[in-house]
């Protein structure tokens, strides 16, 4: 099967693009030198893919937002950037206006939002979610079926164990639509358990671990052990688990 016609200039799209069914390439996109592409991929304008990607079967890169009235994702949206060497895994959807660092991986099914931003390396699993104006570090690790709620902020080396949920709404909708939301801090190195819920607000500080589990209503001081529902401070993260020792 061949490709569907490219829409724009011939000349954005890799030689071997008729390798890729049912591509679809829009106005205005940039694409760097050796990228692959797998079947029924759609690059939205605006998109600019480097060079040394691969972008699997079903992805979409550089969706534009659709938002309820009442949204507190509204805001400007520029173009979605895709560093070098990343990989788009199958059924991906990445939003305009994000920016995806060099070497990252994008799980299948996982989706990353407007303004947001992923380091260098970093792996955002299977099924996870990083929604708008997230900024997330580089080497960190997302497991499969996180959700990171809008306006957080992930340092460098921070894990996040599968099925961990953050929110940023104290009133869960119940305030005035220009009330600012308070998404959560996450340190750097910082570790956290697999379904462990990290309430608005919350910063979990350098180096400190999170049980699985755990319910986090208050901050975590650095190299804190935090466990519980309401998680509450146990003891200290010990030398030998520090991250220096792991690099």
């Amino acid at each position: 099967m061949s490709a569907a016609p490219a829409i724009g200039p011939a000349p954005s799209l890799p030689a071997h693009a008729d390798l890729a069914p049912c591509l679809v390439v829009e106005r205005g996109v940039r694409i760097g030198g050796d990228v692959r592409f797998g079947a029924h991929v759609v690059v939205h304008e605006g998109t600019t893919i480097g060079a040394g990607c691969l972008i699997e079967d079903g992805a979409v890169v550089g969706k534009r937002p659709r938002l309820a009235a009442h949204s507190s994702a509204a805001g400007e949206v520029g173009d979605l950037v895709i560093e070098e060497g990343v990989t788009v895994c199958a059924g991906a959807v990445l939003y305009a206006g994000s920016r995806i660092g060099g070497r990252a991986i994008v799980g299948d099914g996982a989706s990353v939002r407007e303004r947001s931003v992923i380091g260098e390396a970093t792996v955002v699993g299977r099924g996870s979610a990083v929604d708008h104006d997230v900024v997330v570090g580089a080497r960190v690790r997302i497991q499969t079926g996180v959700y990171v709620t809008g306006g957080s902020v992930v340092e460098d080396d921070v894990f996040i164990g599968p099925g961990v949920v953050t929110t940023n709404d104290h009133t869960m909708a119940r305030h005035p639509a220009d009330a600012p939301l308070d998404g959560v801090v996450l340190r750097r190195g910082c570790r956290v358990g697999g379904g462990a819920v990290i309430c608005p607000g919350v910063e979990i500080g350098e180096e400190a671990f999170v049980a699985a589990g755990a319910v986090v209503t208050r901050d975590v001081p650095a190299r804190a052990v935090a466990m519980g529902v309401p998680a509450r401070v146990v003891r200290s993260v010990p030398d030998a688990d520090l991250l220096a020792r792991w690099r």
